[in-house]
């Protein structure tokens, strides 16, 4: 690089001019651990790899073919001081405590991406140069390029453009590009109206109830159930393909073909075939590893006998000979498994782990991304109390807003000062994915995580991949419910659209704030977990900061909570009589809780939801097993709620508490449940039956004690 000019040695924060073999990024900016190939400046195509650290990030590239020739040199010379340098403080001062003086890899490449979007506005009015874009050039093209999009995009996007006039100063050769009027005069006015739908987790829409509960007890099954199977069946098929790799051509081989393969043939029986290419074939690897053939062996003899045609007419399958321990409603879940199917069980395997810890933990997909074997040792024995077993602990790294002491963002992470809590199903998928890497390696390994072709992708597997596993993962649980005769675990499409990573964790903070204490994906049917979590604390359960998952689960929380009380207005305003010694409380509540509409909310809620649940006795909560509602006031609780807990132990609710409520409707499904339990009472053993009918006629006693007491709300009032 050349020698930093005089403006450089007065303004430290001015860049020299770079050569043409000048490195994109600089040595300082890149982490020792970071081997990825540094692109020069004078390459068509920049590597953004040497700034990424995060497994889970993809290695993105610039291409500058995307940019005009007459404004290319002068957007690359502002995109590599972008790259190296470094946005003043006085700057940064006025942009808000999310503002950085450096970004991270994709985030300067989406940023380069809209200044090259503007270089091509400008190129179609025959604009050469960036100096030329003055505050009408800047209000034309804002008013075309920011109506398309929701108002947090179009602020994001402001704020990049901002950025060219920005790094425009610090270059050793400024263009005079104008600032964008919204610099000076407000963003307001040329963002899109207030309400457009912003981006964020609280946006996202939790998977539908029909669908995670199936979801996961395919996701499960796979790992408690079959794993040990899959992975058998995975050694034994990757010991074939040695075996036939490395033997060579002998008479023996030969022979021992003319032994099996013919009597076959003669036989009319199927042959050893595999579909894995456009056409079938003959199983040419696993022939010749059973018959201690060469490959090159097995593929003379089938064009010498014509065995590919009968191989296409009549195709067999390629057992494994493995044992089959894994069984579905007592039964073995398959005869054998085929040498064909193999690498697709070992994708599915990895996928359904990946679904488990997805949802099961609370993490954002990056940190999934980010776990590596050994993240979760054994409990520590001294670490348990009362005698009782000590908790399993995930060690990992987060991502979202990581920064060092001057701000910038930190693409590598760092390690999350408290460890995440591991329930059981969350330990096996751990422990199946250490099964699958070797140790110390990131258990999403795209290099050991590609069981058909190895294409030495570095890192994770990417988001993208991982969406289309979990496609592929639903379609063949969906194939293989039929074929088990199990319809009522086919997992239906989702009414919003396809399983994103995403969802997973707007799912988990759903079922814990609407199904009573939390119990995890629909109290599931499978039977592994009957896990209990406290709605607000989540206690012991993925635990941590009061940041991040918490917030989300205030969010669910506080949207269940409108529900309830939007419920109770109706019901009241139907006629529906009120009783319950919270009852005039909860009219209150009830009057006073707005009523919420859609299921799009602004990142913005979850500081409000937070203040919602904080309202102590005003909160209403539906409990659908005890069939009541809740005015949770902490005080007069009898389900021993945490000291400070905003929501109640909906599990553990009990009789003659102070904070109970009910509607006629309740009342009628008071009776509607005794009506089931008597019907089951009559096909069930004496004792049984002796305590369905007492349960009975304790359901029936509280509807007409409801009925006794019960007001209308104007006498409530």
């Amino acid at each position: 690089m050349t020698a930093v000019g005089a403006a450089a040695e007065i303004d430290t924060y001015v860049l020299g001019m770079p050569a043409p073999d000048s490195p994109v990024v600089l040595p300082e900016w890149i982490s020792p651990g970071n081997t990825h190939p540094n692109s020069r400046y004078q390459d068509a195509i920049w590597s953004m790899a040497p700034l990424i650290d995060n497994p889970g990030t993809g290695l993105v590239k610039l291409h500058w073919k995307n940019c005009p020739e007459p404004l290319r040199d002068q957007v690359k010379l502002a995109t590599w001081t972008m790259i190296n340098g470094q946005l003043r403080p006085t700057y940064l001062q006025t942009r808000g405590v999310q503002a950085r003086s450096r970004s991270g890899g994709t985030d300067l490449l989406a940023t380069c991406l809209e200044w090259m979007r503007l270089a091509r506005w400008l190129h179609e009015r025959q604009i050469t140069t960036l100096g030329a874009c003055t505050e009408a050039e800047w209000r034309a093209y804002a008013g075309e390029r920011l109506h398309r999009v929701s108002r947090d995009t179009a602020a994001i996007i402001c704020v990049r453009l901002a950025n060219l006039w920005a790094f425009d100063q610090l270059s050793a050769r400024p263009t005079g590009i104008t600032r964008p009027p919204w610099e000076t005069q407000g963003v307001d006015e040329f963002l899109p109206a207030a309400g457009t739908a912003g981006g964020g987790e609280n946006t996202t829409e939790p998977l539908d109830p029909l669908v995670l509960g199936p979801l996961l007890i395919w996701a499960i099954r796979l790992v408690d159930d079959f794993a040990d199977d899959i992975l058998a069946a995975w050694a034994e098929r990757s010991r074939l393909i040695a075996v036939a790799a490395a033997t060579k051509a002998a008479p023996a081989g030969w022979a021992a073909m003319e032994e099996w393969l013919l009597p076959m043939v003669r036989a009319g029986h199927p042959l050893p075939a595999n579909s894995e290419k456009r056409e079938i074939q003959v199983a040419t690897t696993y022939i010749a590893a059973l018959t201690g053939s060469n490959r090159g062996q097995v593929s003379r003899f089938v064009k010498q006998h014509g065995l590919a045609e009968i191989a296409a007419s009549r195709p067999g399958p390629c057992p494994l000979r493995v044992p089959v321990t894994g069984k579905i409603n007592g039964k073995p879940w398959r005869e054998h498994v085929d040498f064909n199917e193999a690498a697709d069980l070992m994708r599915h395997l990895g996928t359904a782990a990946t679904i488990i810890l997805l949802y099961l933990t609370g993490m954002r997909p990056q940190e999934v991304q980010g776990l590596r074997s050994g993240c979760c040792p054994g409990p520590d024995p001294e670490a348990a109390t009362d005698g009782t077993e000590g908790r399993h602990l995930i060690h990992s790294h987060h991502y979202k807003n990581v920064t060092d002491d001057d701000g910038n963002h930190i693409s590598a992470g760092e390690v999350r000062q408290v460890p995440w809590v591991a329930i059981t199903p969350v330990v096996h998928a751990i422990r199946v994915l250490e099964r699958m890497v070797p140790e110390g390696e990131l258990l999403l390994s795209t290099a050991h995580h590609e069981f058909r072709s190895r294409h030495g992708h570095a890192g994770a597997l990417k988001k993208s991949t991982l969406t289309l596993r979990i496609e592929s993962f639903v379609n063949w649980a969906n194939r293989e419910a039929e074929t088990q005769d199990l319809s009522d675990q086919i997992i239906p499409e989702d009414p919003h659209g396809a399983i994103g990573l995403g969802r997973f964790r707007r799912s988990l903070a759903w079922h814990i704030a609407r199904r009573p204490g939390g119990l995890v994906a629909l109290a599931i049917q499978y039977g592994h977990m009957r896990t209990v979590l406290d709605a607000r604390t989540s206690s012991g359960y993925g635990a941590r900061s009061r940041r991040g998952i918490h917030a989300i689960l205030d969010v669910e929380t506080a949207l269940a909570a409108a529900d309830t009380a939007a419920r109770l207005r109706d019901r009241v305003a139907a006629g529906e009589k009120v009783s319950g010694p919270a009852a005039r409380r909860a009219l209150t509540a009830a009057a006073h809780t707005p009523r919420f509409e859609g299921r799009i909310v602004p990142r913005t809620f979850a500081r409000k939801a937070s203040a919602i649940l904080a309202r102590d006795g005003i909160v209403l909560y539906d409990n659908p097993d005890a069939l009541l509602i809740c005015a949770f006031k902490h005080d007069n609780a009898l389900c021993e709620p945490e000291p400070g807990a905003t929501a109640p132990r909906q599990y553990d609710c009990r009789p003659g508490c102070g904070n109970t409520v009910r509607t006629d409707t309740h009342a009628r499904l008071l009776r509607e449940r005794a009506d089931e339990l008597d019907q089951l009472a009559a096909h069930a053993p004496g004792p049984v039956s002796k305590r369905l009918r007492a349960n009975a006629n304790r359901l029936r006693g509280i509807a007409d004690n409801h009925h006794s007491t019960a007001h209308r709300a104007e006498a409530l009032a």
